[in-house]
């Protein structure tokens, strides 16, 4: 049986990076999409990113913008 492979956190940022720059500007997409995009690229850790979104403000992006992560990287997996 294998273990998960952990998403690496720059394959991370540069997909969200990319989502961040098709978004609208000025939408809740872009805005979660950025904050991915610089916390993955800021942190080394999959854990780490997710707990530094914890603490991202405004609370409106907070829960999507962990949810976003989370789903990135099932996809990276």
């Amino acid at each position: 049986m294998s273990t998960p492979r952990t998403p690496d956190n720059l394959d991370l940022a540069t997909t969200a990076r990319e989502m961040a720059d098709q978004a609208p500007a000025g939408s809740l997409e872009k805005a979660v999409a950025g904050s991915v995009a610089i916390t993955c690229a800021t942190t080394r850790t999959y854990e780490e990113a997710i707990d530094v979104l914890g603490g991202i403000q405004p609370v409106e992006v907070r829960r999507p913008a962990i949810e976003f992560l989370e789903r990135l990287a099932l996809a990276e997996q």
